[in-house]
């Protein structure tokens, strides 16, 4: 290969122009049928004619939250053209599809019946087809993560988890990411350090995992703005992919309750609420949630990023990057009304992250920290 491959929970072709190697992946994996699973954006943008290998079928029909419809219209379109593995090429969306459609070409059931809260985890195999990730995001992180997050029919944002949906190999090619636009860049690399920052205040014991997460918490705010101003900056933009393959390699300690909440916004029927912004307006407030139970941890961040200690000081540092970034503040600045969080907070208790929060979440804190944030 001629760039540089990382071995960390899955296998990652790291660099600009590394894009390059995915004819010999394919080739390694035995894949001679792929299905390229993606989205309208990324067609409209032109990214898969930069691909060094053309796939057997295409599917490009999913929504900014996926759906399990989305899933089923790809897995048609996999058996009709008698695939044999998967490109997953855009954010997380797409991959998180793709994973998902590689489970049930070879698993019986509903896709429902394989999420994590209802102990369907323990059902997935190593029996599927594989995957090769590219991201074309700097945020997620999914390219190198075991979920899939899905909205299912009945209307639940569950999370399909399990070492069997790591991707078989990623490439991370920041070149893919300059035609980002500025807004998304902002919003996808407030992912990434929400990340970091979650898995680091996590309450289980992973130094590995906190070392990785400090130093792509660093990485991630160093950077994220010269991204935002300058989408042409190679140097920043392959920063931020690094921050977000780190977040997401650390994630596998736990996550807490921003995603425990952001989980269930997104899927409001009637609102378009982006993930990765969501994350951004709710991490001061989970900070403000979380504080005195993770003093010591709010410090090692603060100390790391140069700032005075304490959660009121970190708080005011992350406010200022939204600023900075053009983010909004507040749940109702992204168009959530009141009556939108009467079932949040008992789909947040479900969700897998809300176990590792740093506070016990209950039905009651948890509505207040919503209307806080709202």
């Amino acid at each position: 290969m001629k760039h540089p491959t990382i071995s960390y929970l899955c296998n990652v072709q790291y660099g600009p122009g590394s894009r390059e190697d995915l004819p010999g992946l394919l080739s390694q994996l035995n894949i001679t049928r792929p299905l390229l699973v993606t989205d309208e954006g990324v067609m409209a943008a032109g990214i898969p004619d930069q691909l060094p290998a053309k796939p057997t079928a295409l599917f490009s029909g999913i929504e900014s939250n996926p759906s399990e419809e989305s899933v089923l219209a790809g897995l048609d379109v996999y058996r009709a053209n008698d695939c044999d593995g998967i490109i997953a090429l855009g954010g997380g969306s797409p991959i998180d599809c793709a994973k998902c459609i590689s489970l049930l070409a070879t698993h019986e059931g509903t896709l429902e019946s394989y999420a994590f809260a209802y102990g369907g985890h323990l059902k997935i195999t190593a029996n599927k087809p594989p995957i090769i990730a590219i991201p074309t995001t700097a945020g997620t992180g999914t390219e190198v993560g075991r979920a899939g997050l899905v909205t299912m029919s009945s209307g639940s944002k569950l999370a399909i988890v399990s070492a069997y949906l790591y991707p078989d190999w990623s490439i991370c090619d920041a070149e893919l990411t300059l035609g980002l636009p500025p807004s998304l860049t902002a919003a996808t690399g407030m992912d990434a350090v929400s990340h970091c920052i979650e898995t680091y205040c996590s309450p289980r014991y992973n130094p590995v995992a906190d070392a990785i997460a400090i130093d792509g918490l660093v990485r991630a705010v160093n950077n994220i703005r010269s991204a935002y101003r300058d989408g042409s900056n190679i140097e920043a933009r392959c920063e931020m992919m690094m921050a977000a393959t780190q977040g997401a390699l650390s994630f596998a300690k736990g996550l807490g309750a921003v995603h425990a909440v952001s989980h269930p916004l997104g899927a409001l029927k009637d609102r378009r609420l982006h993930h990765g912004t969501l994350n951004a307006v709710l991490m001061p407030h989970v900070i403000r949630f979380n504080a005195e139970t993770i003093e010591s941890r709010i410090n090692d961040m603060t100390n790391a990023l140069g700032i005075t200690s304490g959660a009121d000081s970190f708080c005011t540092f992350l406010n200022q990057l939204l600023d900075d970034l053009e983010l909004p503040h507040s749940l109702g600045e992204m168009g959530v009304i009141d009556s939108d969080l009467s079932t949040i907070p008992e789909a947040a208790l479900i969700d897998h992250c809300a176990a590792t929060n740093p506070r016990e979440m209950t039905l009651e804190n948890t509505a207040q920290l919503l209307r806080d944030s709202l």
